[in-house]
This record gives C-alpha cells, sequence and structure tokens, in this order.
C-alpha cells in the first residue's frame, strides 16, 4: 500500500522536530570525540573512574558496596530557585533504569546550544556536577549531556513555561578489581587492569575502553559484557577473565594469576655475592624470550612452567634451566662457571 504524501503543511510542523533530533546526534557525535572538538570531555570522564575516597556514590557514608549491592540512593530534592521573567528553570535527575532511584552522585550534567555555530561547534552554555540540579535558563532549545563514569546520555529539551522535570536513564554499574597468587592479595603497583567490551571469544581486534587501572579503582561502566586483562608485573604472568556488569551495581572481581616472583643473580660460588653488570635473558623451552634486563639482581614475575636464564658478563655466557611453581617466589643463581 502507497505511503500517503507529506503535505507542505505537514513539513512545516515535522521540520522544527527533525532539526532538534539531528542536532542532538551531531551534539552526540562531537562529545564522543572529546578533546576533537573543544575538549567537551576531561579525563576523568573519559577514564570512567571513581575514586574509592570520594565514593559517596557507592553507598550511604561512602562506604563501597559488596558485591551485588545497589548503588547509592538519594535523600530528596533540591528546592526549585526564583525563576525571572523570559527564562525556565530546568531539574535535572538521572536513574540506573525505570522504576530505579535517582543517582546521588557521580554525575557531570553539561548544557549545550541545540544548533552549532558557525564553526560547527555547539556552545557550552552550563555544566554542573550536582547529581539533581536545578538550572534556571533562557527559555529556548538546548541539548543536555550527562556523564557517569563511561556511561552517557543526551537529551533534547524545550524550555518553555512552568519548571521542566527530565529525568536520564543510565543503564550503568561498576567495576573494582584486585589480583590474587593464592590466598595472597597481589599489591598496588604490581598488577593493572585492561577492560574491553564484549567477550574475549568474540571475533575482532579491540581496543581497551579504559588501560591501567588500579587494584581498588572503581571504574563506571555501562551495564553489558566485558572482559578483563590482567597483567600481573611485565613479562608474562597474563589472565583474561569475562564478566557481567548489571545496571545499578558495583561488581567486585578477584583474578587469581598461577605465577611467582623470581630474583635472578650471576654468582661464582652458591650464595655468593651477585656478579654486578650483568646482561640477563629468560626464555622458554622454546626458545621465546620472555624478559631480558641487566643488573646485579633483577626481579622478574613469571607465569607458572619452565624456562632457561641465561647471563652475560665480561664477555662469557653462563645459563641454567629453572621451574618456576605458582605462589613460590625465590632465588635462582646461576654459576658462573
Amino acid at each position: 500500500m502507497p505511503r500517503p504524501p507529506i503535505t507542505a503543511a505537514l513539513a512545516r510542523r515535522l521540520l522544527p522536530l527533525m532539526a532538534l533530533v539531528v542536532s542532538c546526534l551531531m551534539v552526540g557525535a562531537a562529545l564522543a570525540q572529546g578533546a576533537g572538538n573543544g575538549g567537551l570531555l576531561n579525563a576523568a570522564s573519559s577514564a570512567g573512574m571513581i575514586s574509592p575516597n570520594g565514593a559517596d556514590v557507592f553507598g550511604p557514608g561512602g562506604v563501597l558496596g559488596s558485591p551485588g549491592q545497589s548503588l547509592i540512593m538519594p535523600n530528596g530534592s533540591p528546592a526549585t530557585p526564583m525563576v525571572p521573567a523570559g527564562q525556565v528553570a530546568l531539574a535535572l535527575a538521572a536513574r540506573f533504569g525505570k522504576d530505579a532511584p535517582p543517582i546521588a552522585g557521580g554525575l557531570e550534567w553539561r548544557i549545550y546550544a541545540a544548533r552549532p555555530d558557525a564553526q560547527g561547534n555547539f556552545r557550552l552554555v552550563r555544566e554542573d556536577k550536582a547529581p539533581a540540579p536545578t538550572m534556571v535558563l533562557p527559555a529556548g532549545n538546548y541539548i543536555v549531556h550527562v556523564d557517569f563514569g563511561l556511561a552517557t546520555a543526551v537529551k533534547p529539551v524545550v524550555l518553555r513555561g512552568p519548571t521542566i522535570h527530565e529525568m536520564f536513564d543510565l543503564p550503568a554499574g561498576a567495576l573494582r578489581m584486585e589480583g590474587r597468587v593464592g590466598n595472597a592479595r597481589i599489591p598496588p603497583g604490581q598488577i593493572s587492569f585492561e577492560v574491553y567490551k564484549g567477550s574475549q571469544f568474540e571475533p575482532g581486534d579491540r581496543r581497551p575502553i579504559a588501560e591501567h587501572v588500579p587494584t581498588d579503582g572503581v571504574l563506571v561502566v555501562p551495564e553489558g559484557t566485558y572482559y578483563i586483562v590482567s597483567n600481573y608485573g611485565d613479562a608474562n604472568s597474563v589472565v583474561r577473565s569475562d564478566i557481567r556488569v548489571q545496571a545499578g551495581k558495583l561488581t567486585d572481581v578477584t583474578v587469581n594469576h598461577r605465577a611467582a616472583a623470581i630474583t635472578l643473580k650471576l654468582v661464582t660460588e652458591k650464595g655468593g655475592e651477585a656478579l654486578a653488570n650483568t646482561a640477563w635473558s629468560v626464555l622458554t623451552p622454546g626458545g621465546d624470550v620472555i624478559k631480558e634486563s641487566i643488573g646485579a639482581f633483577p626481579r622478574v614475575i613469571l607465569a607458572e612452567g619452565e624456562y632457561r636464564a641465561i647471563a652475560r658478563n665480561e664477555g662469557k655466557v653462563y645459563e641454567r634451566e629453572f621451574k618456576v611453581v605458582a605462589g613460590v617466589d625465590g632465588d635462582v643463581e646461576v654459576m658462573a662457571q
């Protein structure tokens, strides 16, 4: 059945709405580019991190929630400010989804003009970090953008008449990660995490959405499936894990590494003084180089398995095979004989 033609009168009524929707999409693209359009996103937002020290967004009194515990809930809405003639109050709030209470912290709001300027940029009109701000603005059309870590939402608003209330749905959750070897917690500074969207078993070459995430760092992401790459040390102790993030939940992830810290020494006798200016290579039984370093007693974190240490000192080469057992740190002495 053919569609009825659009009349000129109907087209005139649709044009303003179409322009506003296109403007919203253009602003969303500009915000996604971040610094490409005048640095619209700051470093904290692009990293998606919320410091545990200021984590009132995770529970009453600033206490981080346990696994599966809901993130924070608010204490009520602020009073509407005085509104001069010709202006309109815009009351904003965000929630994790339908029927969820408003989010009470960690939000960043930005209001943009609905139309770009001559250079194609959308003018920033107002910004606020309050959980539920009420902004008084001249009547007109605007684009509202809200950040919660790596989760964002964009919506066009038309300010006319009395106070306008806008609720944004941000189906987001949070990750907090740590690493262990057996029952021992890996100290901060020795382990870091990369987070990727989707499952590690999905095809395609992807870039991480977050890098160098520290132990106990809280990363806010949209609800969904992710995989974590955990790097213990800077050699070959790498673990990949798929996880699921639920909206409004803080998910604790513990990654178990089967590895140990090994200190290499070139000595002239067992238990003797380590020789300085020694160049080291650690290889797999197949000859693949895992780690190279220079020093009297370099420390390397290796995954469980068998290795060969090669030491070069004063033009001479020495070597030894050794085995790494998970959780058993120790010294590997190579005899300079």
